[in-house]
């Protein structure tokens, strides 16, 4: 990038910031002119401002690192603005192009560059601004987290090193998908389909939590569904080690008020600064599960502020009764996303009654408690909230229910479909039968039942005197 066009992109954004976020898409349009590139960096540094708000709960002035850009007297774009160029050599591998960017770094699809053999990965870069000696100790520490982990869900590490100035940089497995999220909808999956696949994300988590490694960021972009339709985790850069001398090397003490997390999916402790244990990844778990489902966040909030109170004080609405709802969120560009009950049911179970149906019952009452607001009252377990989804897929009866006879009658009829008619047609059958006796027998006397009933009453018989009795008018009296 030349400093001619760094200062062109500089003046583009300052005109930009200066308009309200609904008419800067209209303002793009006429004046870029047809100049997509240079759009498009402005939209990536407006959307990269933004992603840096999300992994900062702290409350700051909107747009700080934009408007240090503008005010920087620099002819040269900082680097971390830069697209990596083609063929652009880090260690053994070459980029291709950029993937994607983050608070932290960016994110580049690259190969094997020494022809020892052919293999697309992914190479995460941390951003020139951010190599901190906080920043880079995460860093390493995420790597070595990756180094450990070994599961078919679970984005795999192959290598990691220095760059020539000292940057430290991650290779890994490069998943070809889609968030989970827009793969669900993409291929309109329904609610059983939408939770085996959640179901396979959770065997993930559940398999770093069992070697002392919580998420923290757990969110429907650090899921990504290959077209086969296999669940990848991602991006463990702000995970915490359970285990004490390994986590203290990743906490920085003089840092205060700033909490690496996406408010949208954070648990209420997360949010209050709390101490975090495998329960707030169920919560995020539970939000994410919540929005696969419904087409909705749990709560209503028109900013980050409202969100941070709704996660700490509110109730989310019940899963069935969210379908309802009619609302805004913003979409991939300017516009908004209007969301109703048929679009939402469109790409799940065809119509809003039968979605309201499906949610109904055992799946809301699964998801409420995974998004209750004292950790001790959530499932105890990524592996206990994903057992509950295997019981619900089963009609088995799920802990998140209050226990019955009537509601454990109820799931085995569901669980055994093809034998119930046949139980239910004999037991019908029997009770049928029972009380057709019972009323014959009250209303009519078998043939012959007088004749017996007199021959057995003047039988003769001896009493306790020794004398011979012959029963006058007994016969009589039983006729």
């Amino acid at each position: 990038m030349t400093p001619e066009r760094w200062q062109e992109i500089k003046a583009m954004l300052a005109a930009v910031l200066e308009r309200p976020a609904e008419e800067r898409a209209t303002f793009l349009d006429q004046a870029c002119d047809g100049d997509g590139s240079l759009r498009a960096e402005v939209e990536s540094l407006i959307a990269e401002e933004q992603a840096e708000d999300e992994l900062d709960s702290s409350v700051f002035s909107a747009g700080r690192h934009l408007k240090s850009l503008l005010s920087s007297e620099s002819a040269e774009a900082p680097l971390h603005i830069l697209t990596a160029q083609a063929n652009q050599r880090i260690g053994a591998y070459k980029i291709i192009r950029e993937i994607a960017r983050g608070g932290m770094g960016a994110v580049y699809l690259a190969e094997r560059a020494d022809d020892q053999y052919r293999r697309q990965v992914a190479i995460k870069l941390i951003r020139r601004d951010m190599d901190t000696d906080f920043v880079l100790r995460r860093f390493r520490n995420e790597r070595q987290i990756l180094a450990a982990l070994d599961h078919v869900n679970i984005a795999r590490l192959f290598d990691g090193g220095t760059t020539e100035d000292g940057l430290p940089y991650l290779v890994m497995e490069y998943i070809e998908g889609l968030p989970i999220n827009a793969y669900c909808d993409q291929h309109e999956l329904n609610i059983k389909e939408r939770l085996e696949l959640f179901h396979k994300a959770c065997g993930a988590i559940h398999y770093a939590h069992q070697r002392q490694v919580i998420h923290r960021d757990i969110k429907p972009s650090n899921i990504l569904v290959t077209k086969e339709g296999v669940p990848k985790l991602l991006d463990f850069g702000i995970a915490k080690l359970l285990t004490p001398e390994l986590a203290a090397q990743t906490l920085d003490p003089t840092v205060t008020g700033l909490h690496l997390m996406t408010p949208a999916y954070a648990s209420p402790e997360q949010v209050k600064g709390e101490p975090i244990t495998v329960a707030s990844d169920v919560y995020s778990l539970g939000v994410l599960l919540y929005e696969l489902l419904t087409g909705h966040k749990p709560y209503r909030v028109r900013n980050q502020l409202e969100l941070a109170r709704a996660v700490v004080e509110e109730e989310p609405a019940r899963p069935s009764t969210a379908i309802s709802l009619t609302e805004e969120v913003p979409g991939a560009g300017s516009s908004p996303i209007t969301i109703t009950p048929d679009s939402v049911s469109k790409v799940r179970e065809a119509t809003p009654e039968r979605l309201v149906k499906r949610l109904r019952g055992d799946l809301d009452n699964i998801l409420l408690m995974a998004l209750r607001k004292d950790p001790q009252r959530r499932y105890a377990s990524v592996e206990d909230f994903s057992a509950d989804i295997r019981a619900h897929l089963e009609n088995r009866p799920v802990k998140a229910r209050k226990d019955s006879i009537v509601y454990r009658a109820n799931k085995f009829v569901r669980r055994k479909y093809g034998v119930a008619p046949l139980v239910v047609s004999l037991i019908l059958v029997g009770v049928i039968g029972l009380l057709a006796y019972v009323w014959i027998s009250r209303n009519s006397k078998p043939p012959g039942a007088d004749l017996k009933l007199q021959s057995i009453a003047v039988l003769p018989f001896k009493t306790d005197a020794g004398d011979e009795y012959l029963g006058d008018g007994i016969a009589d009296t039983i006729a």
